[in-house]
């Protein structure tokens, strides 16, 4: 949502946040030439190099695979117990050593959309990607658009998918870290069951060897078991893209997700990511602002049966401060307005725009807090007569 350049402030808020400035931002030098992180529990952004060069994803366009189908699942279009066919086409070209990660699905099998996620989040397999694609939209170029068409409807602006596995494909997909961060924010924050369900997930066992043993395989998030809460989300690596790596965790309540990219190694990445969202933990702070569902203002309301509307946080909302500081904290709540009816209870609508001094503002949405329906025939002749003498 862009921010109306007219921001409505509450007096209120105002009062109710005030420390004096004591510290600037802690500093970190990533190893990765591009690096991002931001705190989803205030929306701040805590770190970024390079955030908006466009790279290849790797297997992080996998993200994009796993976002579509979780929003074609919860929309009730696919069931997880829903099985699709693995065609022979598809196994031949998405198995052996050159097919990069795999589920190792076997021609014909039918797998259920349950499974085949499992294989694509945990295990990375590109044979899943595929199967889930064409079994989804017929056809992986047709699947493609849908992720084009979920990309901007979230508001990845500098993205494009050309293929559901991130296999590389003459610069046709193409991320940036920002993108890649607001597509795991919108991930947790769109689907939190499917998200808890898929994600985190320790190793994925499927497919058997040549002497009949069940294959297990390791999650490859470099975060699992090094840093406490980290349950997502996606490594990626190939020649032209290096090592990269989507993740995030929560720790008493708090969420990051980081992006690091265009590393050398795969101890690299490791090492890095570690450090990183460890960092970005430790060096920060967050302050409490206003409780889930709690009444954040008023917004006006344009042809609505309603002139204005609360609005509230979806969640809990805090300001992000370096560790150890306090700040002058000004708040406001900004909105494309007057909004115009009819929207539905939980729509978003507005943003909570807190700015504090030698940092970006940090911005996190705001929902309605009622259904406005479309004003009647009288309330919009009322509606002009009163904007006449306002």
């Amino acid at each position: 949502m862009k921010l109306h350049s007219r921001l409505v402030a509450s007096t209120v808020l105002l009062s109710l946040v005030a420390w004096p400035v004591t510290a600037a931002a802690p500093p970190y030098d990533s190893a990765a030439p591009i690096a991002y992180m931001v705190d989803l529990s205030s929306g701040a952004v805590l770190y970024e190099r390079d955030a908006d060069r466009r790279i290849p994803p790797a297997s992080m366009a996998k993200m994009m695979t796993v976002y579509t189908l979780f929003d074609l699942i919860e929309s009730g279009e696919y069931k997880l117990d829903q099985k699709l066919t693995v065609r022979p086409e598809t196994w031949e070209r998405w198995h052996g050593p050159k097919a990069g990660s795999t589920m190792f699905l076997s021609p014909n099998q039918q797998v259920s959309i349950r499974n085949l996620l499992h294989g694509v989040v945990t295990v990375s397999g590109n044979d899943a990607a595929v199967v889930l694609a064409e079994g989804v939209a017929g056809t992986e170029e047709a699947f493609a658009g849908l992720m084009n068409q979920h990309a901007k409807k979230i508001g990845l602006a500098n993205s494009h998918f050309g293929n559901s596995n991130g296999w590389p494909d003459e610069g046709v997909t193409y991320v940036t870290a920002r993108d890649l961060a607001t597509l795991a924010r919108r991930t947790v924050e769109d689907f939190p069951r499917l998200y808890s369900e898929f994600y985190g997930q320790k190793e994925f066992t499927w497919g058997e060897t040549m002497g009949g043993k069940p294959i297990t395989q390791p999650n490859r998030n470099p975060l699992t078991g090094k840093v406490s809460g980290a349950d997502g989300l996606k490594t990626g690596h190939t020649e032209e893209a290096g090592y990269g790596f989507t993740g995030s965790a929560e720790q008493n309540g708090r969420r990051i997700v980081m992006v690091v990219a265009g590393l050398d190694s795969y101890g690299g990445r490791a090492s890095e990511a570690v450090k990183f969202i460890d960092w970005g933990f430790r060096a920060w702070k967050t302050r409490p602002l206003f409780d889930k569902n709690a009444v954040v203002g008023d917004v006006k309301v344009q042809m609505g049966d309603s002139s204005t509307v609360a609005v509230k946080a979806p969640r809990n909302i805090a300001v992000t401060l370096p560790a150890g500081s306090s700040a002058d904290i000004r708040v406001a709540i900004g909105y494309d307005g007057p909004v115009k009816a009819p929207f539905k209870a939980g729509d978003r609508i507005a943003e909570l725009v807190v700015r504090t001094p030698d940092m970006p503002a940090q911005v996190t949405p705001l929902i309605a807090a009622e259904d406005v329906g479309e004003a009647g025939f009288f309330r919009r002749a009322w509606n002009g007569l009163t904007s006449l003498f306002s």
